[in-house]
């Protein structure tokens, strides 16, 4: 009973608030460049719409492409039951750890990447290209930040990390912690192709990465490839608020009181975080692809510096 409750809170939490992540980081941007933009719901009406149409298909593709989009949603929806929205919930055996998160998300990129270079279209290869070499460089700064998270909490669990950040109050205060934050938040934005590494609402062929590996795709085919980046991007956030900002230790309720007081407050760290998101994007602007490197090094350096603090002062 304990793994159905946890399961349906997952999926519930995750899936219905991710397109409203997005809407919400679209809006700030807008409002910033003093335009009013498109309504914060305007995804759920997008994705609706999508999901209705037909699908327009290649003659030359092959098997990957038709698997791609079930496979790229199936994969979020597994990567959205590893990361606990709240610890109010106790599954009865946790599913995984942040190892099979991180390999999770490799396996969606992979078939992204087939699936650009399957058709024969001369962007999708660029864009699984630049994605195989971004991706390269930000790998080992993810596996070494939840490396050093795991030797403090003595698990890889996720669930066990946040229970541990809980015993802490404020994590952030913690040197290990914030460089480790920090490296997060670049890794999260290079992940979820925002600027300064990739424009998700880019129209230009020759700058796009994420977006040019979909640019074959129509119908409910493209809303099941929207639908999983959007809830991976929320996985990533969800990640980052529960691990380093961590509320269920404020409140002292129990039973469903509790329950839907932690879940309020993850949906407030929640909008935090895509407004610092979008503030990020506002004051940036997108790096040349030999300049990603830069930033990929930027994240590796906060990781490795947070891991070597924890042998000099976390330990």
């Amino acid at each position: 009973m304990g793994n159905f409750i946890y399961f349906t809170i997952q999926i519930m939490m995750i899936v219905l608030l991710a397109p409203l992540v997005n809407g919400i980081i679209k809006k700030i941007k807008a409002l910033t460049q003093k335009r009013t933009g498109a309504p914060i719901l305007q995804m759920y009406f997008d994705l609706y719409k999508l999901l209705k149409k037909s699908v327009v298909i290649s003659q030359t593709s092959s098997w990957i492409y038709h698997v791609t989009p079930y496979l790229v949603f199936a994969t979020a929806l597994a990567a959205a039951l590893l990361v606990p929205v709240s610890t109010m919930v106790t599954p009865t055996s946790f599913p995984g750890d942040g190892i099979m998160l991180i390999y999770i998300f490799v396996l969606t990129r992979f078939f992204l990447m087939l699936a650009g270079l399957d058709t024969g279209s001369t962007f999708g290869g660029m864009g699984s290209s630049r994605e195989g070499m971004i991706s390269s460089l930000i790998e080992p700064s993810m596996l070494i930040s939840l490396f050093t998270i795991g030797l403090i909490s003595k698990s890889t669990s996720i669930y066990q990390m946040m229970s541990t950040a809980k015993l802490l109050e404020i994590p952030l205060v913690q040197p290990v912690y914030l460089m480790i934050f920090i490296a997060l938040l670049v890794i999260i934005i290079a992940e979820t192709s925002r600027i300064p590494v990739d424009d998700p609402a880019t129209h230009l062929e020759l700058t796009m990465v994420h977006e040019a590996m979909m640019l074959e795709y129509s119908g409910r085919h493209l809303a099941l490839m929207e639908l999983g980046a959007v809830i991976k991007q929320l996985v990533l956030i969800t990640l980052l608020a529960n691990v380093f900002l961590p509320h269920d230790q404020l409140i002292h309720l129990t039973g469903m009181g509790a329950l839907i007081l932690s879940l309020l407050f993850y949906i407030i760290k929640v909008i935090l975080l895509a407004v610092l998101i979008a503030l990020i994007e506002v004051n940036t602007v997108k790096l040349r692809l030999f300049s990603v490197p830069n930033l990929a090094a930027l994240s590796f350096i906060l990781s490795f510096l947070g891991f070597i603090n924890y042998f000099l002062l976390g330990r």
